[in-house]
């Protein structure tokens, strides 16, 4: 029997990654076509230094190129777009850092928008259970200070730095998120 080929376009991503760890380019290419915009809204949201995201974009997509054979996907019950933005969100915090050790911080983030964002959704299908329900309940602020510090692992400067708040506020905020979250969970 005959195995077809689909053309890129055809494949979900998933199995776009798979063929960019044979050395697909075509493959790549598309993978960066169907996943960059969303990248780069998402890192905006996080980062309104766009030297910055630019920087994390190509280190992505880099890092997508390099380490594709790595990918485990669905057998860890993981997903290509998952994949994607756990390397982007690492590679922002990298970023974050260096500036960090440098004279100038990094700008303050975006304000966040009313309208819950794709990066809440993703949050919310990735974090499930009960520890997901709990999370959701938190206060918005409460919500972004503990995704920044525990989920992003951002230390307290960067976190001050990401959402424009005094080192002291994130202290306070990310201790009454705790509080929370334990209750929650009793």
């Amino acid at each position: 029997m005959r195995s077809v080929r689909k053309a890129p376009g055809e494949l979900d991503e998933e199995r776009l990654v798979r063929l960019v760890a044979k050395g697909d380019r075509a493959a790549f290419e598309e993978l960066y076509r169907r996943t960059a915009p969303w990248m780069a809204v998402r890192l905006r949201g996080r980062c309104a230094d766009e030297q910055i995201v630019a920087e994390v974009m190509q280190e992505t997509y880099l890092a997508v190129w390099r380490a594709a054979g790595a990918f485990a996907g669905a057998s860890v019950g993981g997903s290509a777009v998952g994949w994607l933005w756990t390397i982007a969100a690492r590679r922002l915090v990298d970023a974050f850092r260096r500036r960090a050790h440098h004279a100038e911080p990094p700008p303050a983030a975006a304000p966040a928008d009313a309208a819950p964002g794709a990066e809440e959704e993703v949050l919310a299908a990735t974090v499930g259970g009960d520890v997901g329900d709990a999370l959701r309940c938190l206060a918005p602020e409460l919500r972004q200070v503990l995704q920044a510090l525990v989920l992003d692992g951002l230390s307290v400067r960067e976190t001050s730095v990401l959402l424009g708040l005094p080192e002291g506020t994130v202290k306070t905020r990310a201790r009454r998120a705790r509080i929370a979250m334990r209750r929650a969970l009793a």
